[in-house]
């Protein structure tokens, strides 16, 4: 079969050449490239007559499925695959693996990462150092004793849980699937209604889709405490973001930490979060570590190596 690696994965170059041989010594050809593009024309062109193809989180549309007349399977070096054009690949047969699991260490500490930010006021403390300042008017608060609620209890909201559980933070959560083990830690299940208006800290870990889109909303956030701080490291379009600034801008809640938005960064100088108060933003990074690069490789291939045995692994529901 012909392989295609339509962008880079992150990984050396080393680790690269080890899967191609593997793959090549099956008899099959494996073509990779070194830059990212998000032109649907490009990704056309390069995945040509392939079999299967390799993407990461550059959107995969529709029309670029539909354009591949050999495409088979599409293995996804991501978690979400809500960039991809599903329909078509439901219409054409394409079957879809993610590598879910490569990213659940590292966005979860991106999460821990970001309350600690907003609680101890860090990038405003930076900047004070830096400008000659002292620790006027910056003291901050604790994740311990607090109430932090998980919205979303899949892998990464679980690893989350246990994070803030370790700081001595006391943890809520709301999912549409209850998990006997995530209770057996010590977690309570309430309505999101709930989880909203009594958490300290919110942090959002549901995948983005249909009915998740807008999940929380403008009115859930006025429901929240004055004093409580909104975490974001799974996909933009769940929040409200433009209602998220206001509330920022108001003083409605005291802060947010967010790594990802409603379009994948350069950011548009006039998005709302990027003028929001109290605001701790990072460029879609929580999946991004050296660690989490080579777990994410070694997932993809070994996706490739299962499909091709007729035992395919992390397949998807289209």
């Amino acid at each position: 079969m012909k392989i295609t690696l339509l962008e880079p994965l992150g990984i050396p170059a080393e680790v690269l050449a080890q899967y191609q041989a593997k793959l090549e010594a099956m008899g099959h050809t494996f073509v990779s490239y070194d830059t990212k593009t998000a032109d649907p024309a490009e990704l056309t062109a390069r995945t040509g007559d392939s079999d299967i193809a390799i993407i990461a989180n550059t959107p995969y549309p529709a029309s670029v499925v539909e354009a591949a007349p050999n495409l088979k399977l599409l293995d996804v070096a991501f978690t979400g695959i809500d960039h991809v054009g599903l329909s078509a690949c439901k219409e054409k047969g394409v079957m879809v693996c993610n590598a879910a699991g490569y990213s659940t260490q590292c966005v979860a500490e991106l999460a821990i990462g970001l309350a600690v930010a907003c609680l101890r006021f860090l990038p405003a403390c930076d900047q004070a150092v830096r400008a000659g300042g002292t620790s006027a008017g910056l003291r901050g608060r604790e994740i311990g004793g607090k109430t932090v609620g998980i919205v979303g209890t899949g892998a990464i909201g679980t690893m989350t849980a246990r994070l803030f559980q370790a700081f001595g933070a006391k943890v809520i959560a709301y999912s549409r699937t209850v998990r006997p083990e995530v209770q057996a830690m010590g977690v309570e299940y309430v309505s999101l209604e709930t989880l909203m208006e009594t958490s300290d800290i919110v942090s959002v870990h549901t995948p983005n889709n249909a009915e998740t889109k807008g999940l929380i909303s403008k009115d859930l956030i006025a429901k929240m405490k004055p004093t409580a701080i909104l975490l974001n490291v799974a996909r933009g379009a769940i929040v409200d973001n433009a209602a998220l600034a206001d509330a920022l801008n108001q003083g409605k809640i005291a802060a947010a930490g967010i790594d990802v938005f409603d379009m994948e960064p350069p950011i548009p100088a006039d998005y709302p979060l990027l003028h929001a108060r109290n605001t701790v933003l990072t460029p879609h990074v929580a999946f991004a570590t050296d660690e989490s690069m080579l777990r994410r490789a070694e997932i993809v291939f070994q996706n490739l190596e299962a499909y091709l045995a007729g035992k395919p692994e992390n397949v998807c529901k289209l």
